[in-house]
């Protein structure tokens, strides 16, 4: 492997200083035209590419963001990264995406991480509800804005949906075609949007006049497919088994959708199934998939924007930041795996 191109051997091959060289990467209204061409020249010709880490160390800043996340493999994570993308494109900074996989221990790894790098702001979506990863991190000053998840305090940003609303929707939306016993597909109970979508499921029970035994939750560790497979078992080996199902996400519906197709049960004559978060592959599923719509897409264009606004009042002492709770509402998207009436 060849050696890479430095900025001597641009100051070399052009004929000029590496004072120059700098002046017409950084500074190019500074050098006359002709001496500015010459240098553009060369470096098409070696090919030079300036080092961004080096230009990191003398300035103490990066240009990227951090944006750490519960599941990569959900495409409603890969909408909030595009949001968030798109936002810090548009000022100049690039965004590097990083997978917690749920684990609190890799989301001590990556923050640890983006402190090494010096990232401008993080974006991050928490593996628990409370925990010291958070808490350690912040020890860094550097900013940083919660997405999907509401902030506890007045120390951060947050950008979420408001899913107690979310989950009664889905709720309310099943009672109101006549289903009186509801199964809950949940996911691990230490993340917050689990459990405020089981709250909200329990609230539309209550404003129906309908006891909280009629929702029959059905845990999983994760929220994805094979997890919704799982469940969907479990769901045909109750001896009462219930008539519809609403789910913690759309990777768990399509996954009970999946066992219920394969064991021959009817969707949505014998069972309804409803999700959560209309990814693009609701819509296409076997059985079109009801589902409770997250602006994921907006949310995380929304985060980017509150923490470059943090970004930049850090930069400059005389620009002031306040924090901000958004919550957004979701919508419900009926199609039909829950059009049956019973």
């Amino acid at each position: 492997m060849g050696q890479s191109v430095g900025i001597k051997d641009v100051a070399r091959e052009a004929g000029v200083s590496v004072g120059t060289v700098s002046n017409v990467i950084n500074r190019p209204e500074a050098v006359a035209d002709a001496t500015r061409a010459r240098v553009q020249a060369a470096i098409e010709r070696l090919g030079y590419v300036r080092s961004e880490s080096a230009r990191q160390l003398r300035a103490g800043r990066s240009r990227i963001i951090g944006l750490l996340v519960l599941d990569m493999g959900n495409p409603f994570f890969v909408d909030v990264a595009r949001g968030a993308e798109r936002a810090a494109r548009d000022t100049g900074l690039g965004v590097m995406v990083c997978n917690s996989a749920q684990s609190p221990a890799e989301e001590a790894d990556y923050l640890s991480l983006f402190a090494e790098q010096r990232v401008r702001g993080v974006l991050l979506t928490p593996a628990e509800a409370t925990g010291p990863t958070v808490e350690a991190f912040r020890r860094h000053d550097i900013p940083f804005v919660l997405v999907d998840r509401v902030a506890e305090g007045a120390t951060e940003c947050s950008v979420s949906v408001d899913d107690v609303n979310g989950g009664a929707l889905a709720v309310r939306h099943l009672i109101d075609a006549g289903h009186r016993s509801i199964a809950y597909v949940s996911g691990p109970r230490t993340l917050n949007q689990v459990e405020d979508r089981r709250q909200g499921a329990l609230r539309a029970l209550k404003e129906a006049g309908l006891p909280a035994s009629a929702l029959r939750e059905l845990p999983t560790e994760r929220l994805d497919v094979a997890a919704g497979r799982d469940a969907g078992a479990r769901l045909l080996g109750l001896t009462e088994r219930p008539t519809a199902v609403f789910c913690a996400n759309d990777l768990l519906a399509l996954g009970v959708l999946q066992s219920l197709y394969a064991a021959g049960v009817r969707v949505p004559d014998d069972i309804a199934i409803v999700g959560y978060d209309d990814i693009e592959f609701a819509a296409a599923a076997a059985v079109p998939l009801t589902s409770v719509r997250q602006p994921a897409v907006h949310m995380g264009a929304l985060a980017a924007d509150l923490l470059l606004e943090e970004i930049e009042a850090a930069d400059d002492p005389g620009r002031a930041h306040e924090h901000r709770r958004v919550v957004l509402q979701p919508e419900l998207v009926v199609r039909g795996s829950s059009l049956g009436a019973r």
